[in-house]
């Protein structure tokens, strides 16, 4: 039986051999991108030697170090990158708030109601989040700009938490119906309403499906480019379009290396935020995952 269960070494070597493959090819990019982050653009770009990049032999040529920080500070302090942090911030806050409230009240509604609209509810959420983002804003720009509201932070977070809700809906629907009616039903015996029931029974119970589908809105709305690029003004812009525009354009001459430097600022929460959630997020795809 132990020389049954005993992995043979080829497959040993295989297996871990792939698994290097497969970091190499994830955190490859990021940690290359890194290492670039703190070089000059002469260096991490050179068309000469691509080795210029590991040794930083231009880099040390013109800030007199084979590291510099010039791309972050140029970017942060310079460009006022730390703007388009804080307005990111404020718009992922706001639609994850607001699109976990809906979309827990609606799927929560949805998933305990017996009547058949609620199947093709979900299939015209479904319909409408399948439409590409850049389809639905264009319907935003005309009322946005009669109005005078075009390019504020608030009216961005409408259009992402429209975009969001069928997702968050959906996924929270799914979450719902893993949980027994039976659990309502006795806490209501017992004296609840229907919300106490649900705020102080039902959420707790799903609470790991809750933290799934919030970082699955967070991404949305943290990584957006159409959205947010179409809908703010320059001086609400968010990091990822910020980030486009440190290239430049055929008439603007840019700084690569400003992109460069944000790209890894704008990178580093999202790591920290999946370790920190991991068992949950890992907790809660399971729990939706298995109906019963």
């Amino acid at each position: 039986m132990a020389a049954a269960q005993k992995r043979s070494p080829s497959l040993v070597l295989f297996l871990n051999g792939f698994v290097g493959l497969w970091l190499m090819i994830a955190a490859g990019p990021f940690l290359w991108t890194l290492w670039g982050s703190f070089k000059v653009e002469g260096d991490f770009f050179s068309k000469a030697d691509w080795t210029y990049a590991l040794y930083g032999i231009r880099t040390l040529a013109e800030t007199g170090g084979v590291f510099t920080g010039n791309g972050y500070h140029g970017a942060w302090v310079q460009e006022e990158f730390w703007r388009a942090a804080l307005n990111t911030g404020i718009v992922v806050a706001s639609t994850v708030v607001i699109s976990l409230t809906l979309g827990t009240l609606g799927g929560y509604a949805l998933a305990r109601s017996g009547y058949r609209y609620a199947f093709w509810l979900l299939m015209a959420a479904l319909v409408f989040r399948a439409m590409p983002h850049i389809t639905l804003v264009s319907g935003y720009l005309l009322p946005f700009f009669e109005w005078n509201i075009w390019g504020h932070l608030p009216t961005t977070i409408i259009v992402l938490v429209a975009i969001n809700q069928p997702f968050t809906l959906w996924m929270l629907h799914s979450f719902f119906l893993n949980i027994p009616k039976d659990m309502d039903e006795s806490a209501m015996v017992d004296g609840c309403t229907r919300f106490q029931a649900f705020w102080h029974v039902i959420i707790p119970v799903m609470w790991p499906g809750v933290i799934t589908t919030g970082l699955f809105s967070f991404l949305l709305a943290y990584n957006d480019f159409a959205v947010t690029a179409m809908l703010l003004s320059q001086e609400n812009q968010t990091m990822v379009p910020k980030i486009a525009s440190f290239l430049g354009s055929t008439f603007d001459a840019g700084n690569i290396m400003f992109a460069v430097a944000a790209v890894v600022s704008a990178m580093v929460p999202l790591f920290f935020l999946v370790l920190f959630f991991q068992r949950q997020i890992v907790s809660g795809l399971t729990q939706g995952a298995v109906k019963g």
